[in-house]
């Protein structure tokens, strides 16, 4: 039986299925799952490795697709749209943050902030000094012009923190924003992320296999044996 999707979530999953072949075994990752976020919250996500947390990510991403089922962001169904629009809804409106910081070695820290915006055609004059403003925000307004290996490992990550919301987009996606930092660096990392969570009002999905640091989240959600639990923060 399908579950109706809520008229108010900003974010509506049902009935999802999502297997992957690996040679003669079929591993099942989820299976009717069935999940509402709400616009604004700050969601963890806990789960073993293995679980199915950094998969989840990619559909809502759209990076995959689901076997069957729906997933709505933002009233769009992901499935429903095509590579291209795909491409173009992820660019657009969803910003991530990976462990391994992922930022171009050969550009600039300023360069590197306003890659999103260059992306969508949106380096005007004006976005250009909200960039500048929002590196100052994340402690790096002193910092424009070094490139990522001058930084450390916080710094890369604050950065990457910065550019997945220069575009304002209306859902970030977090897969272990703190997991590769040392405890007092990746404290400083999520209140960060909290205060720029609190001052946007932006969606955020973090996986986390922290506990300590998940308790600071809206909700946090445990993913076992392809379903997801309500944990108390």
């Amino acid at each position: 039986m399908k579950t109706p999707a809520s008229p108010t979530a900003f974010i509506a999953i049902r009935n999802l299925r999502k297997h992957y072949t690996e040679g003669d075994d079929r591993r099942v990752i989820f299976a009717d799952l069935n999940l509402d976020i709400n616009r604004g919250e700050f969601v963890a996500l806990l789960g073993q490795s293995g679980s199915g947390k950094s998969t989840l990510l990619n559909l809502l991403g759209g990076i995959d697709l689901p076997d069957a089922g729906t997933i709505r962001v933002d009233d769009r169904i992901i499935a429903g749209l095509n590579e291209v629009e795909r491409t173009l809804f992820r660019r657009r409106h969803i910003g991530f943050v990976f462990q391994f910081f992922n930022l171009i070695p050969t550009l600039t820290v300023e360069e590197n902030l306003l890659l999103p915006l260059e992306l969508n055609g949106l380096a005007t004059p004006d976005q250009h000094d909200r960039a500048r403003t929002l590196l100052s925000d994340v402690g790096l307004g002193n910092r424009r012009d070094s490139f990522p290996e001058r930084l450390s490992g916080g710094e890369q990550q604050r950065l990457a923190i910065a550019r997945a919301l220069v575009h304002r987009p209306s859902l970030l996606l977090a897969d272990e924003p703190t997991g590769n930092l040392d405890i007092a660096t990746g404290e400083r990392v999520l209140d960060l992320l909290l205060d720029l969570h609190q001052r946007a009002g932006t969606t955020i999905i973090m996986v986390t296999h922290n506990r300590e640091v998940a308790a600071r989240a809206d909700r946090v959600l445990y993913l076992e044996a392809g379903q997801i639990r309500e944990m108390a923060p």
